[in-house]
């Protein structure tokens, strides 16, 4: 099975969502993406459909913005 994919900035909203999607989804079934620490994988993150982070992206696809940490724009400054 594929797994859902996590992107975050590192801010104090995000690691908080980060501790709760791994509660909820388990470690092993979530990739967790620092953008800040991975700054390559912002355009990739783009590309699937991230507006903001932090935010899911489940194995169907879909992104889920959860709460609102920074927008990408912000990322690349």
């Amino acid at each position: 099975m594929k797994k859902s994919v996590f992107y975050h900035a590192g801010c104090p909203v995000c690691v908080s969502v980060e501790q709760d999607i791994v509660s909820l989804i388990g470690q092993d079934q979530v990739e967790i993406v620092h953008l800040g620490e991975s700054s390559g994988r912002i355009d990739e993150a783009e590309r699937l459909g991230v507006k903001s982070v932090p935010a899911l992206l489940t194995p169907s696809g879909n992104v889920l913005h959860l709460n609102f940490g920074a927008s990408m724009e912000d990322l690349k400054s």
